[in-house]
């Protein structure tokens, strides 16, 4: 008999099948999958060249606007090296046209106070006096422009020292004590050290107490110190008209005096406190209120320990007489411009000097070896012609007569001339030179020798 067939088992086949579509369907999603994976590969390889190109296009778009930018610099550069060449060339032309303006202002100066001397006529001075006011404008006028362009050139020297407070006081009380006239103007006694420069310091200070004194028609004002911690203020108080909040800002700008035609000034004084401010570091700040006055005020820092000071009231000098220090003695005038050197000759002379005039260098060593005389000082003016200065003519006198006192008048900035004459030990002075302190000045050297 044959072998029997044995029928499959109807639970097992269907568990083969359910078996099968499992894996069928595995596969199918694994090719949908690699399916997918190949459209993503496309999609980024896409993705990857699209970004590409953008990323080439953003770099082609920043090398022009780095070659942009380098012309710009470049341009930038040049700008910048002409406004310093036209700075530098307007400090030229203002020292240049300074130094021409102010020699026959110095020697109209110089004459008018001779005249003054020697009259007796009390109309006639009083004409002296006017004229002399004048040229006193005028001179404010073309310091405080020479100011204003040196303080803003880039090369301004800042030389930071202690300063005392109370010698400050004391020589601001000497030089701004004629101005008061019918002002109370007093100064607060102070034992504070401050560190500034002390040119520039006395400065501003000095620019402050004259604006108060001009605005200030009656009444007081005052000049202290007053501490902040670490700082100092240094305050000028006044009992003038007072400032509008809306105008206290403008009142730091050039030419501006608040319409007051009245109150004589160039309307710089403010405009140099706030430039020489800047230069230094120093808060300045204006708190006024209209009809009751104005505190104009400074910030500096405080340096430790304290400096005594007793300030004590300017001394008068009678203006007439001539100390005995000048009889007989020997005065070296070395001056190209021709006014100014005859009004140096004829004011030494009627102090009773001996006067040698020249014009140089070789003139003056001319004119000592023609009379043989040895000058008991030298007054020269700094800038002279073809190059030759006043450091040139002392050094020449003293080669061969020895280390006379020697004194260098100049319409240029004092603070230079020391620095470039400080091996000589020569005294300096601004133009215009004022009778009185030319007086005191020569009379200072003569006895130190």
């Amino acid at each position: 008999m044959p072998d029997s067939v044995i029928p499959p088992d109807p639970a097992a086949l269907a568990r083969r099948i359910e078996k099968l579509e499992r894996i069928n369907r595995a596969l199918v999603k694994r090719i949908d999958q690699l399916d997918a994976a190949r459209s993503s590969s496309y999609s980024l390889a896409r993705t990857a060249e699209h970004l590409e190109r953008e990323v080439l296009a953003r770099n082609q778009d920043l090398e022009r606007a780095l070659a942009d930018l380098s012309l710009t610099n470049r341009e930038l550069g040049q700008a910048r090296e002409a406004a310093e060449e036209a700075s530098r060339a307007k400090s030229r032309f203002l020292r240049a046209a300074s130094h021409d303006l102010l020699q026959p202002l110095s020697a109209a100066k110089l004459l008018l106070s001779h005249l003054d001397e020697l009259s007796r006529d009390p109309l006639l001075s009083d004409l002296v006096t006017r004229i002399g006011e004048n040229f006193d404008s005028a001179e404010e006028l073309i310091r405080m422009l020479l100011e204003i362009a040196r303080l803003d050139s880039q090369r301004l020297e800042i030389h930071p020292a202690p300063v005392a407070l109370g010698r400050l006081f004391q020589r601001l009380a000497g030089d701004m004590g004629p101005q008061a006239q019918h002002i109370d103007l007093r100064f607060v006694p102070s034992s504070e050290t401050v560190i500034s420069d002390p040119v520039l310091l006395r400065r501003i200070a000095q620019n402050l107490v004259s604006n108060a004194l001009k605005y200030t028609r009656s009444g007081k004002v005052l000049v202290g110190a007053r501490r902040a911690g670490d700082n100092i203020w240094l305050e000028v108080h006044d009992t003038g008209s007072g400032i509008a909040p809306e105008d206290q800002a403008k009142i730091f700008n050039e030419f501006e005096r608040l319409s007051r035609a009245d109150v004589p000034g160039t309307g710089l004084g403010l405009s140099i406190v706030q430039r020489a401010c800047l230069q230094l570091g120093h808060s300045v700040e204006v708190i006024s209120t209209p009809g009751r006055g104005s505190c104009f005020r400074v910030l500096l820092p405080r340096m430790g320990g304290l400096c005594l000071i007793s300030p004590k009231a300017a001394e008068t000098r009678d203006v007439r007489a001539v100390p005995d220090c000048f009889a007989g003695r020997t005065a070296l005038v070395v001056e190209n411009d021709r006014s100014m050197r005859h009004a140096f000759v004829l004011l030494l002379r009627s102090w009773g000097m001996t006067v040698l005039d020249a014009e140089s260098v070789e003139t003056a060593e001319a004119e000592l070896i023609r009379t043989g005389l040895t000058p008991d000082l030298i007054l020269t003016d700094y800038r002279l012609n073809d190059g030759e200065t006043g450091i040139d003519v002392i050094a020449a006198v003293r080669a061969s007569l020895g280390d006379i006192p020697a004194l260098i008048v100049s319409g240029e900035c004092a603070e230079a001339i020391i620095e470039a004459s400080g091996h000589l030990g020569a005294a300096v002075m601004e133009k215009p030179v004022v009778e009185l302190d030319l007086r005191d000045m020569l009379q200072s050297l003569l006895e130190a020798q």
